[in-house]
């Protein structure tokens, strides 16, 4: 028998189907192993020495992947085709060869970027070997993001400037808030424009002033409504007669975009479906497991030629000889290094658009679809007539452009949204010649002031981040989440970011102390970097002290810096901020207010405290009011609350932390707020046992009720009936479980709502 490891159970199912007899295929649910969560985990003096563990709740995996093994003649390591799962094979290879199982069996490497039987017989016909240089980039990752966790986050958490400092999401964040900063400063300038409705032929077009008193007018040329004025009066009347001085007629054609990559799959998903990060990337795993899509974590954008003829063979079908070009689209990635999978995002299979899916699958499987067709279909094409129109006392010209498409091309499939406002656009003017006389019937001024930046949405983000060579496919999707959970930034209506007054403040702070951390080309260089390593053109210990060192100097410079030093080179960087009307003075006493610090988040408050205690709260956060006894089990329960990102938080109850995603609680006793991360508490949640069905005992005649085991709970197994719970060791007889449920004794548990 042969055994293959996979990543993900449902992709198991998919595979297991492909394969038949004589295989078995498990699935280790992500990563099986990572670092121990606590400080020394990593030895920057002993090379980086790494220590490891087994992740709580992965143990059962592991048993059932050995047990397997143990049936096995041969072990083919499955796990996705990047750095984590190369990672992952690595992991769990080596975690075998510690309990010795893997004595006269043979094991292979095996990765395919789509899956589908073909592809998956391919990848077994042809295995490798474990690829160390992916590895390596993994763990000079892992050890990084490791470094600065337990070197800066305690800095943060010591004096209550955010929850945390990821190397990436600390650079998005910056990123808004220097845009937020831009926007602020922003001074709107006044211009104005002047167009024209003429009729030529009985027929109205619209023309824009060009030229007046033979000066070129372009956007900012008419500054002000008295240079609007005196040239509307050296126009003249509201009827002038006019004639064409120039036509300029050409052919133009628009090529499709290039197939799907990770970033532009979340950036279309967001214009056309407003989906998050998030969603996308959760919707195409789906997609990808179901043997829908190829691969769904790329930078590249270039096509298998065995796909390149499906697609091509279904547009000629389909569509017809004129919309296939006579040699294949290709194109060229933007990503300098990309690399880690060898195809864009595509479908599988090209026959048909219809499949039974339903909801966010139906729709995004439908814009990968079509975007994939439409790259390989030939250009659109467009006439445009340009027209220059000279007033009668030859004062002014007006410009017209009439554009329209006279073959569809690829955009009978698809279209992006730059694609949908250039259609808008288009118009057709009538048939004219140089000379014919054109009627100018109106003039229409109009009032604009030049718009500040705008604010970052999902897509825009991503764009920008991956324009900056900042963070990577797999990255995106938890790095927006993840500075929205951690509420650094909020999202409006039209889901731009804003940053938070905590955003803010960590932005400040780090820009001042950890100026490389959030330097963009700083961390481009370490993504670059990281590049390297997976190349083979740089070494994992060369790699790790390059970025490490510097770091390692800005963790050690700040540490002894006083709180108080902070706060005020906090105060400058955001005074312009806080104070934009320049009211940075007490009303109670007349000193300077200023940024302050507490558990509940940053407040205004006066630098005469505690002589002055006037406070004034930021958007977005509570003032301290020591006062309020009744919440301080709440805010207790809430300093030892940590929002880790994609909606997982960690927390502390009455029977101790544990981590929680909404549906569902899985205890995490061995972790503290300062040792967890998003990654543990994702294997503690995938790695929990489901709820098993409860059983029906019977119902209970003092009340009529039905009463049920449940096998498995949060503590164990127990019955209940009509919100009554009892835990129990085991299942019951009804005569029990009925003693038990009228019996058990009410809770003594202090109730507010019953105090008299």
């Amino acid at each position: 028998m042969n055994l293959l490891i996979v990543e993900s159970p449902s992709k198991a199912k998919t595979i297991e189907k492909y394969l038949g007899k004589g295989w078995r295929v498990v699935a280790s649910v992500g990563h099986v192993r990572d670092l121990v969560p606590e400080n020394g985990s990593v030895d920057p003096d002993k090379d980086f020495a790494m220590r490891w563990q087994i992740m709580p709740g992965k143990e059962k995996q592991l048993k059932l992947i050995t047990d397997e093994l143990k049936k096995a003649d041969s072990v083919y390591l499955a796990s996705d085709p990047d750095r984590e799962g190369e990672a992952i094979a690595w992991h769990i290879l080596d975690i075998l060869n510690a309990k010795k199982v893997l004595e006269g069996k043979k094991v292979y490497r095996v990765a395919f970027h789509e899956i589908t039987k073909k592809a998956v017989q391919e990848a077994i016909d042809n295995p490798r070997e474990i690829d160390k240089n992916l590895v390596d980039a993994y763990l000079v990752r892992r050890a990084l993001d490791y470094l600065i966790g337990f070197g800066i986050s305690p800095l943060l958490w010591r004096r209550n400037l955010g929850k945390s400092a990821g190397r990436v999401q600390s650079v998005a964040v910056k990123l808004v808030v220097d845009r937020e900063r831009e926007i602020e400063v922003f001074k709107p300038v006044e211009y104005w424009s002047v167009s024209a409705t003429c009729n030529a032929n009985n027929t109205d077009f619209s023309a824009a002033l060009s030229q007046f008193d033979s000066k070129k007018i372009e956007k900012m040329t008419i500054e002000n409504k008295a240079q609007v004025d005196d040239i509307l009066s050296g126009i003249g009347n509201p009827v002038i007669n006019a004639k064409v001085i120039n036509i300029d007629k050409k052919k133009s054609t628009r090529r499709a975009a290039a197939p799907f990559t990770t970033s532009t799959l979340q950036q279309e998903a967001a214009r056309k479906l407003y989906f998050s990060s998030k969603r996308t990337m959760a919707t195409a795993q789906k997609l990808y497991e179901q043997g829908m899509i190829t691969y769904m974590r790329t930078d590249a954008t270039n096509l298998s030629a065995d796909a390149v003829n499906e697609i091509r063979n279904y547009i000629q079908k389909t569509y017809g000889e004129k919309f296939v070009p006579k040699s294949p689209n290709v194109y060229v990635t933007k990503s300098k290094n990309a690399q880690e999978a060898h195809e864009a995002i595509r479908p599988t299979h090209f026959d048909t658009n219809e499949h039974k899916l339903s909801g966010d699958e139906a729709k995004l499987y439908d814009l990968i679809w079509k975007r994939t067709i439409a790259c390989q279909m030939t250009n659109a094409e467009f006439d445009s007539v340009a027209a220059d129109i000279e007033t009668e006392n030859k004062r002014a010209v007006f410009h017209a452009v009439g554009t329209t498409r006279t073959f569809d091309g690829f955009m009978r499939v698809y279209t992006e949204d730059k694609d949908d406002a250039e259609e808008s656009k288009e118009s057709k003017l009538p048939p004219m010649s140089v000379g014919d006389s054109v009627s100018i019937t109106k003039l229409e001024p109009e009032q604009h002031f030049t718009q500040p930046p705008a604010r970052y949405t999902e897509a825009s983000l991503v764009k920008k981040l991956e324009e900056l060579g900042i963070g990577r496919p797999s990255t995106y999707a938890t790095i927006m989440s993840t500075i929205v959970d951690r509420k650094y930034v909020e999202q409006d209506k039209q889901r731009r970011f804003h940053p938070t007054s905590g955003g803010w403040v960590i932005a400040s702070y780090l820009s001042k102390y950890f100026k490389d951390l959030v330097d963009v080309n700083f961390t481009a260089k370490t993504e670059d970097t990281l590049d390297d390593v997976s190349n083979g053109k740089q070494k994992k210990l060369d790699a790790l002290r390059a970025f490490w060192t510097p770091t390692k100097g800005m963790i050690d410079g700040a540490k002894d810096i006083k709180t108080a030093e902070i706060i005020d080179a906090i105060n400058e960087i955001m005074h312009s901020h806080l104070f934009a009307d320049g009211n940075d003075k007490c009303p109670k006493c007349g000193g300077d207010l200023g940024i302050k610090l507490s558990k509940y988040g940053p407040f205004i408050g006066c630098v005469n405290y505690p002589k002055c205690n006037y406070t004034q709260k930021l958007e977005g956060t509570d003032l301290p009011d020591e006062a309020k006894e009744e919440n301080k089990e709440a805010d207790k329960q809430k300093s030892n609350s940590i929002e880790l990102g994609e909606g997982i938080s960690f927390r502390v109850g009455r029977f101790g932390p544990y981590v929680t995603d909404g549906a569902k609680n899985v205890a995490a006793k061995q972790y503290n707020a300062e040792t967890i991360t998003l990654e543990i508490a994702k294997e503690l949640l995938s790695g929990a046992t489901k709820k098993a069905e409860p059983v029906q005992l019977g119902k209970n005649p003092a009340t009529d009720q039905m009463i049920y085991y449940y096998p498995t709970g949060r503590y164990g197994a127990y019955i209940s009936s009509n919100k009554v719970n009892v835990s129990v060791k085991e299942q019951p007889d009804l005569e029990t479980a009925i003693n038990l449920i009228n019996n058990k004794k009410p809770s003594t548990k202090f109730n507010k709502a019953t105090k008299k």
